[in-house]
């Protein structure tokens, strides 16, 4: 018998004063029976970094052809393509193909440090890809903070991320690899 999803409700209020953008989301997310608390709580800081009033979560790991989050246009456009961890080159080349945006949040230490030497030339010629490293001590110490009914406050400032639950605080400082030339 398949295992399935555990569904957690997040009420995520953003403040982000890098992009004057203030807002609180209501979000029911699925956890894939494979996926750890570090990724579903780096995909919650991924919606958090790109907020906007048409971000989506997709069906994440159990599609291939979807990316984790995405922002489509009211006509229905690809805007933003949002992917967590460490895609294949062919994957990046093909979401660079299909969305405005790509934004890809490596996360795992050396990991993400080997994955990222390996495909960083072939990414060069991708004016419309971003990649965002998360440190991994700080990936773990968010994982601590998951639980299947959440309230988290994300402020956002000069760069520098801070996620709240509760009276714990996690400190993030993303660490950009590659800026998308638009």
């Amino acid at each position: 018998m398949a295992l399935k999803s555990t569904i957690y409700k997040v009420e995520l209020s953003v403040s982000d004063m890098d992009r004057h953008y203030y807002e609180i989301h209501k979000l029911t997310i699925a956890k894939h029976p494979s996926e750890t608390d570090e990724r579903l709580m780096v995909r919650i800081l991924a919606f958090a970094l790109n907020a906007h009033e048409q971000l989506e979560m997709t069906k994440g790991l159990s599609t291939d052809d979807e990316p984790d989050i995405w922002q489509k246009s009211l006509s229905g456009e690809l805007e933003l393509w949002v992917a967590l961890g460490l895609p294949s080159d062919k994957v990046v080349r093909q979401s660079c193909g299909k969305a405005d945006k790509v934004i890809v949040y490596p996360y795992g230490g050396r990991t993400a440090e080997m994955w990222w030497d390996k495909i960083k030339d072939s990414t060069t010629r991708f004016g419309n890809l971003e990649v965002t490293s998360l440190p991994e001590s700080d990936t773990l110490e968010l994982a601590k903070l998951a639980s299947r009914a959440m309230k988290l406050q994300v402020n956002i400032q000069d760069g520098d991320v801070m996620v709240s639950v509760d009276d714990s605080i996690v400190y993030l400082t993303p660490v950009i690899w590659k800026n998308a030339d638009q």
